[in-house]
């Protein structure tokens, strides 16, 4: 499948160049990081015609984080320390979570159903996409919630009940340095134990992508986004 990428001071948005997309993946990059970090992943994805979504990569806010010394990067929100107990920027993640759900509501006016969309991100990115999307008032087609954790675990009582069968997949590496594996599977504990149906795939790497976790996304993004997933209509 060809893409054509277009790129704005927001995000990347890579289109199928010979199809009109009926699904959306809006994906979140990593601390430090921008838009661009995923976009070589597409194509290894070899995603079927049929299956080919529209891909956004938007561009976190440039601000000041506190752990890498006050520097001014692209960041989803502060981050004050790394550890299970640590104070979390509350006000940051409501308002990339708020952010994320503008790009839901954008895909949505261009008319893809809430059920065709895939919230997905890396690190700080996929706690964002957990925050969002089980916030989310429709339901989505899935969160793909790479190398991160569940943030604000101490306030989960406004989740939706639009996603509480989402189907989530959460990938990490086994022996990871900045967000250890065990945050993974405390994060996934708590979502299994409220009833979510959460996959989590370990791998033999740090705070990365590899090859054999390049091939479970593709897959799972084939089964959530597989052309029954129609019957949820397009956005009218």
């Amino acid at each position: 499948m060809r893409y054509s990428q277009q790129e704005s001071a927001d995000a990347i948005v890579l289109t199928p160049a010979s199809s009109v997309p009926t699904a959306s993946v809006i994906w979140f990059h990593g601390l430090g990081a921008d838009g661009s970090d995923f976009v070589p992943l597409v194509p290894e994805l070899r995603l079927p015609d049929a299956e080919a979504p529209r891909f956004i990569f938007p561009h976190a806010p440039v601000r000041a984080v506190t752990i890498n010394a006050g520097m001014r990067m692209r960041a989803w929100y502060d981050i004050l320390e790394l550890s299970a107990s640590a104070a979390e920027d509350a006000a940051g993640i409501a308002e990339s979570a708020a952010l994320a759900q503008r790009y839901v509501q954008g895909e949505r006016e261009a008319g893809i159903a809430a059920g065709r969309i895939v919230l997905a991100g890396f690190s700080q990115g996929g706690a964002i996409a957990l925050h969002a999307g089980l916030r989310h008032a429709e339901r989505l087609a899935g969160i793909l919630a790479l190398s991160t954790y569940l943030p604000l675990r101490e306030r989960l009582q406004d989740l939706a009940a639009a996603n509480r069968d989402v189907p989530i997949l959460m990938c990490h590496g086994r022996e990871d340095p900045v967000l250890p594996f065990a945050l993974a599977e405390l994060s996934c504990g708590l979502l299994r134990k409220l009833g979510y149906s959460v996959e989590l795939k370990a791998y033999p790497m740090q705070h990365q992508v590899c090859q054999a976790e390049i091939g479970d996304i593709a897959a799972w993004l084939r089964r959530v986004l597989a052309p029954q997933g129609l019957h949820a209509g397009r956005a009218g």
